[in-house]
């Protein structure tokens, strides 16, 4: 079965090169109408061009697609709001967003100014939240639509002198994991992609070899999935060099400890226990509330009804 887009309308940010790019591209080769988005500015998050973005459509309509170029800066939620709106005004709806605009300014956590800090998390998660906010309730209206935040292995897992960017790509799951659940009856799916890419951001840092390797044409095809009709909702995708993986947050079972052992003393005592051993992925936050009260209910004796 071939998956494609036809009818529906894709906005992708930050889509004038890259993996943007090459999602947005995809896309329109599978019957989407593309918005791309595209500030114009370096990879620190200086300056502003519209030639990028315009590129791209013009690409997109040489293959006989449809586009249009806008240049909001995602951290902006006015301008956010006015690419919205004209999306709706030429083509009447938006069926999926891929959350794709990025900035680094990466140095030690020792080093980095906090304007620095906050200007990386405004532009990766509040302007991601900005796009989703945008976009939520027409999705809602129509009953379907499918989003992609963009995370990344240094939200996942850490790297030396990405505390900004870690940060900001760790909060994008946080918020995926309740809008999957608060979009669940309206159709509406959200997962993540967690993409290695030899991009102008990553340029420098992987090596050449590798870096060839690391196309964003070997990433696409996972964002193409998860925008899908029969996509998943609330799954991390990572995606680099034509492979994909699964990355889950799980939780240890853990055990119930008596009163007189509630103390860091009793913790440290049981640490292994604690910390290794029935390691599950958890569904929704509550499920931990669940499972903790289970178990004091039956080191206690108690009927919980």
């Amino acid at each position: 079965m071939t998956i494609r887009y036809d009818s529906k309308v894709a906005l992708i940010t930050g889509a004038g090169g890259g993996l943007g790019r090459s999602h947005a591209i995809e896309l329109a080769k599978r019957g989407a109408k593309v918005v791309v988005n595209d500030l114009g500015g370096s990879v620190s998050g200086e300056g502003a061009n519209s030639e990028a973005s315009l590129g791209v459509v013009a690409e997109i309509e040489s293959l006989g697609g449809e586009a249009m170029a806008h240049r909001a800066d995602v951290a902006d939620i006015a301008a956010v709001e006015d690419m919205v709106a004209q999306t709706i005004d030429r083509w009447g709806r938006i069926d999926i967003l891929v959350n794709n605009a990025g900035i680094l300014r990466d140095k030690s956590f020792s080093k980095v100014s906090v304007k620095d800090f906050r200007l990386v998390t405004d532009v990766h998660l509040m302007g991601t939240m900005h796009c989703t906010k945008a976009c939520w309730e027409i999705m809602k209206e129509q009953e379907y639509g499918r989003i992609v935040v963009t995370s990344s292995s240094s939200g996942l897992y850490g790297n030396f002198g990405q505390s900004n960017y870690g940060a900001a790509k760790m909060g994008v799951i946080g918020m995926m994991n309740t809008l999957a659940q608060e979009g669940a009856k309206y159709n509406v799916k959200i997962n993540a992609l967690a993409p290695t890419a030899g991009t102008r951001m990553t340029e420098g840092l992987i090596e050449e070899k590798a870096f060839a390797l690391f196309t964003p044409e070997t990433v696409t095809p996972a964002v193409l999935y998860l925008v899908s009709e029969d996509a998943p909702t609330r799954t991390i995708l990572a995606a680099g060099a034509g492979s994909f993986a699964v990355a889950k947050i799980v939780e240890t079972e853990g055990i119930w400890l008596p009163e007189e052992e509630q103390s860091p003393e009793g913790i440290a005592a049981h640490w292994a226990q604690i910390s290794d051993g029935g390691e599950r992925a958890l569904q929704v936050g509550y499920e931990q509330s669940i499972k903790m009260l289970g178990q004091a209910a039956a080191g206690l004796g108690l009927d919980m009804g």
